[in-house]
């Protein structure tokens, strides 16, 4: 709690203060950068490189298992939806962010962009904190205007799907049936975020009827904050340091 309430401070009283908070969980990150690893199970990579053609099932198997499991992106959903209420809305800003990640995961696979993972991911931490500090109204308070929400969860959701593709390229795909597989791999991101959203809507649902929502959404926010942050730190010590 004091960590989330200096880095509270840090941000109430300076506009450029993430920049400090960003530092701050470097340093906190860098000493476990041994750790830090990318790429996918030594399974799943073994059974692609085994087998060629077009593999549907397996593919979309992957591509739903990266989904559920990718804390950075169900951290940006989660913000991005936090006061979405209308299944209207939310269907807009996640179609929005499912065209981003679609066109850059095609895109980068096709073209052989080879773009450092860990970058990537840093980038995809401070989506995370820019929708954080949207929720808290942020930037009005710091600039006097509104960013253009749909246009960033769009921006966002094209590096986000830069990260699915750097994911992909450890796979060494063949070339044979490799446009199907990559499509066969997006079908399964989107039903594996079809599948998180529908559980984070439901837990949403439950919380927004009672009366701690509001009292706890600015912590709330603050907390995904701070885990985005983390999240950068840590990416960006793997880089420097690994």
């Amino acid at each position: 709690m004091t960590i989330l309430k200096g880095l509270l401070r840090i941000l109430q009283t300076r506009p450029f203060g993430f920049l400090t908070a960003l530092a701050i969980c470097f340093a906190l990150t860098s000493v476990l950068s041994a750790a830090f690893a990318h790429g996918v199970a030594d399974g799943d990579k073994g059974y692609i490189q085994e087998t060629t053609g077009f593999l549907f099932a397996p593919f979309v198997y992957l591509g739903a298992k990266h989904m559920v499991t990718g804390y950075d992106h169900l951290l940006f959903l989660f913000g991005v939806i936090f006061f979405l209420y209308k299944l209207k809305d939310i269907g807009i800003y996640v179609t929005m962010f499912a065209v981003g990640h679609s066109l850059t995961l095609l895109f980068g696979v096709l073209a052989n962009i080879s773009v450092s993972p860990y970058l990537i991911d840093a980038i995809i931490g401070l989506s995370v904190v820019y929708k954080a500090l949207d929720n808290l109204g942020a930037y009005q308070r710091w600039f006097g205007f509104q960013p253009n929400t749909k246009a960033a969860t769009l921006i966002f959701g094209l590096f986000h799907g830069f990260g699915l593709a750097t994911k992909l390229q450890d796979f060494q795909l063949a070339p044979d049936g490799l446009i199907l597989n990559l499509i066969s791999f997006n079908i399964g991101v989107e039903l594996g975020q079809l599948l998180a959203l529908g559980a984070i809507l439901i837990v949403m649902g439950y919380w927004r009827r009672t009366q701690s929502f509001w009292r706890h959404a600015y912590t709330a926010n603050v907390v995904l904050m701070t885990l985005g942050f983390i999240l950068t730190g840590y990416q960006l010590a793997g880089f420097f340091l690994v």
